[in-house]
């Protein structure tokens, strides 16, 4: 499937991607993998291994939280490391805003503005991660380093 026929969104992560000098392994699946549970069901892996993007607001902010799929954000947790700041899970439609995804297909990258994010330190444990890629149906792998590079996030424990 070309670049030209997918999704706007999914087209922005496959050129995300590649721009940032990883490997475009978008994968679009013919049923929907909204949650990390029904990822990891499509693609027989570990659900620790799914890498949730979850946008929250803090203090108006968007702020991207990339977490294992096992694992559940302790936004105070969070917070304290940050220096304060009240953390919220951001709206739908604050979500499509800063990203141009829709809750449940956001991907790490391919957001029409650089946002803040952190990356989820358990996630190192897995050799492929594999995360959303800008709708219900596609995703891509990539390893911890890489995401970590390519995301610019700050590294921590978000559990």
């Amino acid at each position: 499937m070309s670049t030209d026929s997918l999704p706007g969104p999914v087209a922005n992560v496959k050129r995300a991607l590649t721009s940032l000098g990883v490997a475009d392994t978008v994968t679009v699946f013919d049923s929907k993998v909204p949650t990390a549970a029904a990822a990891a069901a499509t693609l027989g892996c570990d659900v620790a291994a799914i890498t949730n993007s979850l946008i929250f607001d803090h203090e108006g902010t968007p702020l991207l939280i990339l977490a294992s799929g096992a694992a559940k954000v302790d936004v105070h947790k969070v917070a304290d490391q940050l220096g304060g700041g009240r953390i919220r899970r951001a709206s739908p439609e604050f979500v499509l805003e800063h990203t141009g995804q829709e809750v449940g297909g956001v991907a790490p990258v391919g957001h029409p503005e650089k946002i803040r994010t952190l990356l989820d330190t358990s996630l190192a444990a897995h050799p492929l991660l594999w995360a959303g890629a800008g709708d219900h149906n596609s995703m891509f792998s990539i390893a911890y380093e890489d995401l970590h590079r390519i995301t610019g996030a700050e590294e921590m424990l978000v559990r």
